[in-house]
């Protein structure tokens, strides 16, 4: 340990020198500088879906676009109802390996179009909305799921072979911008015919694909990887369709997701005929996206898979955001830092997993950064989701300075616009009177730690310290960029600004200020269909591996919010079951099994409902590391969550809570503003029992001088009508 403290403080110097004196000579080499936008296209005014209802309850203008798109030509450039096209946008055929976009305007906007890419020195044009002309390409897939893209030479060649590989028919092209894929299962004779189909089951699935995305990028999808990741389904006969605009690394705005992925099946439908059924699936935001567009719209799924999912983004970053608050505090503002050291008692107020001797992945961060703050330097001695999972995502989604790291936008751009979550969702949830998007966002009364004082966890005086000075995320025209070096490259960040510190509010007298969200912004966020409420009625497997010991931020729990939101809005949630596994099974091929059940005999009599075409024996399961089935039945996952007696698969796989639900909040998660009643109205109440906190009574005043939430009351921010 010694020993690497020693290394550590080393480390604190060497940077110390490194920001005082020359970060440049560090920089690495800008790859991505030879097709960096640098010139923003003027906005184009696009329609918006109207939301003074809930987008459920709207219909969906005509499309005027003449589908299939035609080989050699690209498809719709405008959504039909997401609003104003975004600029500027990054595109990435390139790294797709589709080659360069087409040519749009000589006007500098977008990125530079090259005479030959392989010596960029020549711009012919530039590319603004990244267009590719639509092409077919052919692949092989064997049973051992290896996939290969065949040259010219190998496609002829393909028909003497002797080998169990199937050949697969791809074609890509963009709509609404984004890259589009259709993979078709096809035999040697359809070789060259674009709408040949006879090896097709008449099944499709729609791939969905996760993580934290801003917008203004066009995305990647590499037809390769599309395939690896329904290998099976493919060589079971099923199509397979996707669009990086579907992928949440690249756009969180469902209404552009929902409008691509409808645009990408008509297109689908226009070519080969409609399927027996379209599934979903997708894990992370793969999965969120399936809950959102089943819940907001009709035509494009018929039944979901979601995995690793949660009910929406927009309602997970209340308590993600929550994350760099609590670590600041336990690092930097704590009155006893000691008493943090316990990473179990951090859970406690997490709400999320917490170990201590749990390593983690960026530790040496800690003492650099408490050097430069003046304490005395210290490794950590656990690790929480809340830094395995959520380090930076405060910083990338809620920060509009700080941008993407690659250099995909010149210095000129970069100042010019704002990057974060809430921008790249503008046009629905609304800006400020500076430009700023929107954000939904709040702590106005949150009294963190509350359970665990209740529990007596945490004592009076750490509870009040906590609330006093966790404090909120500054306004956003008050944000600066991260501090971060890059000496060893962008895999190997050194954040200088450890948990975004530099963006929290200060504790000025004792106290940090908190921040009040937009009303406006939550309410337009519930009617855009941002928010998952459990307005679904399709068939919906939803399955995850467990994943809380290895502090992975796709928690258990977001399942069951899911089931919570089903339940409150259908009054039942016989149309959702929950599959958990140990992480070294995958019961996804079962689950497509399953599905195929359930939407087959849906179709054999649509006069049924959901719940009586439902399989025999389809439940709730859990499975063990060989697949068999653990515990399966209706009652198996119950806990907490749904105040009844633990079931047989709680026990096994535990699941964690969040900081708003350790500070009172109901496990459905979807509370963005909560009503407020008086400290003095808590404490009658009896809210802190069994802890007398009338003693405090002034101090938590002082604290909440708007009041502090009472849980019991619905949210602020939904509109009446929802």
């Amino acid at each position: 340990m010694f020993k690497k403290l020693v290394f550590y403080l080393l480390l604190a110097v060497f940077t110390a020198i490194v920001v005082k004196f020359s970060l440049s000579i560090f920089l690495p080499v800008e790859s991505y500088a030879y097709r960096q936008v640098k010139k923003i296209a003027p906005v184009v005014n696009n329609q918006l879906l109207p939301i003074h209802q809930h987008i459920k309850d709207s219909s969906r203008p005509e499309d005027p676009f003449d589908f299939p798109v035609k080989l050699g030509q690209h498809g719709p450039i405008n959504s039909l109802y997401a609003g104003n096209i975004q600029y500027p946008f990054y595109c990435m055929t390139v790294d797709s390996g589709l080659g360069q976009p087409l040519v749009d305007n000589q006007a500098g906007y977008g990125v530079p179009v090259y005479e030959n890419l392989a010596q960029p020195t020549k711009i012919i044009g530039y590319s603004k909305d990244c267009n590719i002309a639509t092409k077919m390409q052919y692949f092989a897939l064997n049973k051992h799921g290896d996939v290969n893209k065949l040259t010219s030479f190998e496609l002829k060649n393909f028909a003497a072979e002797t080998s169990d590989r199937e050949l697969l028919r791809v074609e890509q092209g963009t709509i609404n911008r984004f890259i589009y894929t259709i993979v078709m299962p096809i035999n040697v004779k359809e070789i060259g015919a674009r709408l040949s189909k006879s090896q097709w089951n008449k099944r499709l699935i729609f791939q969905f694909n996760g993580g934290s995305g801003i917008g203004y990028r066009q995305g990647k999808q590499k037809a390769a990887r599309v395939i690896a990741r329904q290998k099976q389904q493919l060589l079971d006969g099923y199509a397979v369709i996707s669009s990086s605009g579907n992928k949440t690394s690249y756009t969180y705005n469902m209404l552009l997701a929902e409008d691509t992925a409808r645009r990408v099946k008509k297109h689908f439908v226009s070519l080969y005929g409609e399927p027996l059924y379209t599934v979903g699936i997708g894990g992370s935001g793969g999965g969120l996206a399936q809950y959102l567009i089943a819940q907001n719209s009709t035509g494009i799924l018929d039944g979901l898979i979601p995995l690793y999912s949660y009910p929406d983004m927009i309602s997970q970053t209340t308590y993600a955001l929550d994350c760099d608050l609590l670590n600041n505090y336990f690092t930097f503002r704590a009155k006893k830092k000691s008493h943090w050291l316990d990473w179990h008692k951090r859970q406690a107020v997490e709400g999320m997993n917490a170990l201590n001797d749990f390593p983690q992945r960026a530790g040496y961060l800690q003492p650099v950064n408490q050097i430069m703050a003046g304490f005395v330097p210290s490794l950590p001695s656990g690790n929480s989701e809340c830094i395995n999972g959520y380090f930076g995502l405060s910083s990338f989604i809620n920060n509009p300075r700080q941008g993407f790291l690659r250099d995909f936008f010149h210095q000129d751009v970069v100042k010019e616009v704002k990057w974060s979550f809430w921008q790249d969702l503008v046009s629905v949830l609304g800006e400020d009177a500076a430009g700023y998007g929107l954000s939904t966002w709040d702590n106005i009364g949150v009294q963190y730690g509350l359970l665990a004082l209740q529990q007596q966890t945490i004592s009076i005086d750490e509870f009040v310290d906590l609330n006093s000075k966790i404090g909120s995320w500054k306004p956003q025209a008050d944000m600066t960029a991260e501090h971060i070096i890059m000496p060893f490259g962008r895999k190997i960040p050194l954040w200088l600004s450890l948990w975004g510190n530099q963006n929290i509010t200060p504790v000025t007298q004792g106290i940090a200020s908190r921040h009040k969200g937009s009303i406006k912004a939550m309410q337009a966020a519930y009617r855009a269909g941002q928010v998952f409420i459990g307005k679904v009625t399709l068939p919906i497997i939803d399955v995850r591996h467990y994943l809380e010991d290895d502090l992975d931020m796709h928690h258990v729990s977001a399942s069951f919010y899911s089931r919570l939101r089903i339940t409150e809005q259908n009054g039942q949630s016989d149309n959702h079951v929950i599959w958990i596994a140990d992480k070294n099974y995958n019961p996804t091929t079962l689950a497509f099994k399953r599905m195929d059940e359930w939407l087959l005999a849906l179709r054999k009599d649509p006069s049924i409902s959901v719940a009586q075409a439902k399989p025999q024996g389809l439940f709730d399961q859990c499975f063990a590391a060989n697949g068999e089935v653990i515990f399966k039945g209706e009652d198996i996952w119950d806990g907490k969550w749904n105040n009844k007696h633990e079931g047989e698969c709680q026990k096994i796989y535990p699941m964690y809570s969040t900081s708003r639900i350790q500070a009172g909040d109901t496990w459905s998660g979807d509370m963005f503003k909560c009503q407020l009643m008086t400290v003095k109205q808590a404490i009658a109440q009896g809210l802190y029992k069994p802890v007398d906190m009338s003693p405090y009574q002034r101090q938590l005043e002082n604290i909440f001088p708007d009041g502090v939430c009472d849980y019991s009351q619905g949210d602020q921010g939904r509109p009446s009508d929802l």
